[in-house]
């Protein structure tokens, strides 16, 4: 009971107007430090992050629904700390991993767009009529008792899609969500971004992808060395990797 007063309370003090904050951030693993003085208050719709293999971005991204706790400074969503109210904060953030084979739990296609409401105690009626909507948009009502793992690689990218939309979070992250995919695929995954109506920020190293988001960082060295609209900002991080021997 306790449990459930306090995601009560975490709630009624959510401000989505806020977006996601971070506030004097930095990242280490034991004493590797990966992310250093990030300070960004991140509110429009479409946010896209590049960056060099091993310049922070991942990091960065799995700071944003607390898949990883910040070692200074604090990130806060809807001014909910990661920190000390992270299931508040899972609810109105979900994450797309890069490789879906990493999300999927469940033996069948079904059950695994279901296992979140299930978490969530959402009702089985409510559930199933979610779910259902769910492989019905993502093109996977067919192969609703189907194994997942047996899914091609876009289909099972699709299939990780419907699993974080179908429990509703206001904000959406993609750690690169087009890496794995074909052309065709990764086309398809584009159209969809653009079609969401939650916010989204996507760690991409497809350009292309991000060439009419709002908003682009640029990450390297473990900072925000860029923050601009596209063009200006991939721009940058064009002549950074340029640069680079």
């Amino acid at each position: 009971m306790r449990g459930r007063r306090s995601a009560a309370a975490a709630a009624a003090v959510a401000d989505p107007a806020r977006g996601i904050e971070l506030r004097g951030v930095g990242h280490a693993y034991a004493q590797r430090a990966v992310l250093h003085g990030i300070d960004l208050v991140l509110t429009e719709p479409r946010i896209g992050v590049v960056g060099a293999n091993g310049s922070g971005k991942s990091t960065f991204a799995r700071l944003l629904n607390g898949l990883v706790l910040p070692s200074e400074g604090e990130v806060l969503v809807d001014g909910l700390s990661t920190a000390t109210q992270l299931t508040a904060v899972r609810r109105r953030v979900g994450f797309v991993f890069q490789d879906p084979d990493a999300q999927i739990v469940h033996p069948t296609v079904a059950e695994d767009v279901a296992f979140g409401l299930v978490n969530q105690g959402v009702p089985a009626a409510e559930r199933e009529e979610r779910v259902h909507a769910a492989l019905e948009r993502f093109g996977l009502a067919g192969h609703a008792d189907h194994p997942a793992h047996l899914l091609s690689g876009g289909q099972k990218q699709l299939l990780a899609i419907a699993g974080v939309l179908v429990m509703r979070p206001a904000r959406v992250v993609f750690d690169e969500p087009t890496t794995l995919l074909d052309l065709v695929n990764t086309r398809r995954v584009a159209r969809l971004v653009a079609s969401l109506e939650e916010q989204v920020l996507v760690v991409s190293h497809d350009l292309d992808l991000l060439a009419d988001f709002d908003r682009v960082l640029v990450v390297d060295g473990g900072t925000v060395v860029a923050d601009d609209g596209p063009a200006p900002a991939l721009a940058h991080y064009r002549e950074l990797m340029a640069a680079r021997p």
